[in-house]
């Protein structure tokens, strides 16, 4: 038998070490007891890894179990404080579709990452730093398509959205449509100025978009084609960006700082962006130089933007689809209200009639043939303009013969318009922004800084609108061609409740004894009420529930794109639900979800 071998067996069996093996059989069995007994330090010390980690894969389950089971209780509760004394028709509630089990762990996990401020802040940092390493890319684009991208859009491409627009019509619900492609948070903060290469081409991306918007405008005409009568109750509308069609976005920046410098001064001063002008475009047709703070670069992608949407109205015309032209950051807004307008009064123009006055012009033949408003503005309330603005453009329409369409909204980038006026950009300093964008020349930001005054704001504009919608109605007559549409898009429980109740005060709605009201065809033709895809889904259901007509009188506004053009389109939803946490919504949501999943697998 070898000394190795006598060694490792003497010390094993006996415990100690041999004093008759002599001074070499001790060294080697020391060696050996030393071995063993880091061997079985070692194997300690990997148990103990293994139960610290068991220990705590079974905290954080409890936790997580408990945060749900809190969740669902909460839900449960304020989806009943809700509905209670609200909507007593069982027949009327029937109509809502529950949505599947996976759609509501799915809204779950979104409102539960919108509800941790830490992560949404810096959500595009982590996003660009994942996608940047291969292989990594391709699982993080799989986590965002199954997550964020399923939530809250309709797909890749408008007819992969079809299935969705159809489920929602099933429910009384109309859309929005939308190609969503917008300005990258990074461009929009001032940290990057290049556009990529291909965007600069002939054929660049905003010339893509401009077709991609035509075609969503085909597609949504084609399934309006199967439901509506003529060219009214038509409910499936599409929404543009204007900065989108553009080469470079600056070209708008640049513009609407040029409009803010040149404009006349109304007699009543209006807070910045203040009001569009019919002569803003003016200096597209002047000869090139004419303003020194637009290249000629500016002045040509500016005139072919005007050309694009002369071109989009008319083919929304001729397939009877409202356009939306929806807002963006104030250092764009000059410019978006001048196109704007300047659309309006092309293609809302009411026709005239010999010996009358505009506003008795309509005839049935002119309402059934023409959709109007063809041609919607928006108004942010959060502006601090908005009140005098909202007046300011209704007086123009009464003045100039056409229809006014309104998209009343408490706005998208409130965290964005703080941080990039001057006044309040240092105490809310952010990985994401700068303050270098701001045109204003206002000493105190363009929105309101408190959520509770834009809602006061937002209130007052929903009961200057109702009225102008009651007069419209009565000094028209029920078959009249509209002088005023409204969109009022909320996700607030209280200002949809003010809208419908606004109606009822005025004469335009008729409240039953079952806590629902029925609203006549002429009102639906002017009003209309909307939510986000993917937001608010109890609200709308609610809604939907408790407004009948004939057409749908609610509809949810459904983007679609690549998964690469519609992320800075995520990265805001995420950031617009930080900034209404503070109100409950993300949670609100959470919770209602909760509740739904808990009901399903144990109701």
């Amino acid at each position: 038998m070898s000394l190795t071998f006598t060694a490792r067996f003497l010390t094993r069996t006996t415990g100690r070490i041999p004093h008759n093996l002599g001074l070499h059989g001790r060294v080697l069995a020391r060696a050996i007891a030393s071995s063993s007994d880091g061997a079985a330090r070692t194997k300690s010390g990997w148990g103990t890894l293994r139960r610290l980690t068991a220990i705590g894969l079974v905290s954080g389950t409890v936790l997580g179990v408990s945060a749900f089971v809190y969740d669902a209780r909460a839900g449960a509760t304020t989806a009943a404080s809700q509905q209670d004394g609200r909507i007593q028709s069982t027949a009327a509630s029937s109509r809502r579709t529950s949505a599947s089990l996976s759609e509501l762990v799915r809204t779950y996990v979104v409102f539960s990452f919108c509800s941790v401020p830490a992560l949404v802040d810096w959500a595009p940092s982590i996003l660009a730093a994942l996608t940047a390493v291969p292989g990594l890319r391709q699982v993080t684009e799989a986590v965002v398509r199954a997550t964020f991208f399923n939530q809250f859009v309709g797909g890749d491409t408008a007819e992969d959205a079809l299935p969705l627009i159809e489920g929602l019509r099933a429910q009384n619900t109309g859309c929005l449509f939308a190609y969503s492609v917008e300005v990258d948070e990074a461009e929009a903060s001032g940290a990057t100025k290049d556009k990529e290469a291909g965007a600069s081409t002939e054929e660049g991306v905003h010339k893509h978009v401009v077709r991609e918007t035509l075609h969503c405008i085909d597609v949504a005409a084609d399934f309006e084609d199967r439901y509506a009568r003529g060219h009214t109750g038509r409910r499936t509308w599409v929404a543009i960006k204007l900065s989108a069609m553009v080469p470079d976005a600056e070209s708008l920046r640049r513009f609407s700082k040029y409009l803010v410098d040149h404009r006349p001064q109304p007699r009543s001063p209006i807070a910045f962006p203040g009001c569009p002008l019919p002569t803003d475009l003016d200096v597209l047709s002047a000869r090139a130089g004419s303003a020194d703070e637009l290249t000629a670069a500016d002045i040509a992608a500016l005139r072919e933007l005007r050309d694009d949407l002369v071109m989009i109205c008319t083919r929304a015309k001729e397939r009877g689809v409202r356009l939306i032209f929806d807002a963006e950051y104030s250092w764009y807004e000059p410019a978006i209200d001048a196109f704007t307008l300047d659309m309006m009064r092309r293609f809302n123009k009411l026709p005239r009639k010999a010996g009358r006055s505009w506003f008795h012009a309509g005839t049935e033949e002119a309402g059934m043939k023409d959709v109007q408003p063809l041609v919607y503005a928006t108004y942010q309330a959060y502006l601090r303009r908005t009140p005098e603005y909202l007046a300011q453009s209704m007086t123009a329409a009464r003045q100039e013969g056409y229809s006014l369409g309104v998209k009343l909204v408490r706005g998208a980038y409130h965290p964005h318009e703080l941080l990039a006026h001057p006044s309040t950009s240092a105490p809310l300093a952010s990985p994401t922004t700068s303050s270098s964008l701001s045109i204003s020349p206002d000493p105190i930001p363009p929105v309101w800084t408190s959520k509770a005054e834009t809602d006061d704001r937002y209130n007052a504009c929903v009961r200057t609108l109702v009225e102008a919608v009651r007069e419209d109605v009565r000094g028209r007559g029920k078959q009249g061609c509209p002088s005023i549409g409204v969109l009022f898009g909320t996700h607030n429980w209280d200002s949809a409740n003010l809208i419908v109740e606004e109606l009822v005060r005025q004469g335009l709605a008729t409240a039953n004894s079952d806590g629902t009201v029925t609203v006549e065809d002429a009102v639906a033709e002017r009003v209309t009420m909307g939510q986000l895809y993917g937001m608010s889904v109890a609200l709308t259901n609610y809604l939907v529930n408790r407004v009948h007509s004939s057409s749908p009188f609610v509809i949810k506004y459904i983007p679609y794109g690549g998964l690469s053009e519609v992320m800075p389109y995520l990265s805001r939803r995420a950031i617009e639900n930080k900034s209404v946490l503070r109100n409950g919504a993300a949670v609100e949501e959470r919770r209602r979800a909760a509740a739904e999943i808990w009901a399903k697998l144990f109701g």
